[in-house]
């Protein structure tokens, strides 16, 4: 499930040059969607910070899907009332991710960290490794780093508090292309630090064609830790071996 109090978006890094949710929200204000009258600039919604509590069976909840919780337009009240829902709602896990690490870093201790919220930071290439270090300095029970679009080489991750990592290759039109060796050396990297390694796919222009095959298999592994009731009832837990 994804869910989205807050749309809309800046663009702060290359990580963001083709953004999907840009593109998405253009065409649902195109279709006239009231959600996107102001386009892809951020937006509050109030209305739906309450929306998981309908939600009786537990669900893998992807948070903002068409936006950035902590980036500067979204102000720290807005944030903690999204984290109150989440934490009433102990039946669902929480995947929130960010670009915004510094601001993540500079909140966290404001905010209430129950196991069922991960966080994660974009690593898109190494000009933002800096990004894992501030999510590693948060309470999170569960730290993940989305590098998706991986669009350059990360060959010294600082891994240490991290859970879980996904790898994707840029999709869509303009997809900027995703070496092997960068995604083998992730891989290896997890391995040594025993942490969940996701692979998501190979991307292109066609991602339908490239498939998300490596080494002649499927990577699907998901952080042992903070197991949920949402894991529990889907299935879906796996670990590093």
């Amino acid at each position: 499930m994804t869910w989205n109090p807050v749309t809309g978006c800046i663009k702060i890094s290359q990580g963001c040059k083709h953004c999907y949710a840009e593109r998405m929200a253009k065409r649902l204000k195109a279709m006239g969607s009231n959600r996107y009258e102001n386009g892809f600039a951020p937006t509050l919604h109030h209305d739906l910070i309450d929306t998981p509590r309908r939600w009786k069976r537990p669900r893998i909840v992807f948070v903002n899907s068409m936006s950035d919780l902590f980036q500067e337009d979204v102000p720290l009240e807005f944030i903690q009332a999204v984290f109150k829902t989440m934490v009433e709602c102990p039946q669902h896990t929480f995947q929130v991710l960010t670009k915004r690490s510094t601001r993540l870093a500079e909140l966290a201790h404001l905010l209430p960290w129950p196991p069922n919220v991960w966080m994660g930071v974009s690593v898109e290439d190494e000009r933002v490794v800096g990004r894992v270090v501030d999510l590693a300095s948060t309470p999170a029970k569960v730290k993940f780093l989305s590098c998706e679009p991986l669009i350059g080489p990360l060959d010294k991750l600082p891994l240490s508090g991290i859970n879980w990592v996904i790898v994707g290759g840029e999709s869509g039109s303009g997809a900027r292309p995703m070496n092997e060796e960068w995604v083998q050396s992730i891989r290896k990297q997890c391995r040594a630090f025993r942490i969940a390694f996701f692979f998501k796919q190979w991307g292109g222009v066609r991602k339908d064609r490239t498939g998300r095959e490596l080494n002649g298999r499927t990577y699907d592994e998901m952080p042992r830790y903070g197991k949920s009731r949402a894991q529990a009832a889907t299935g879906n837990v796996y670990h590093a071996v």
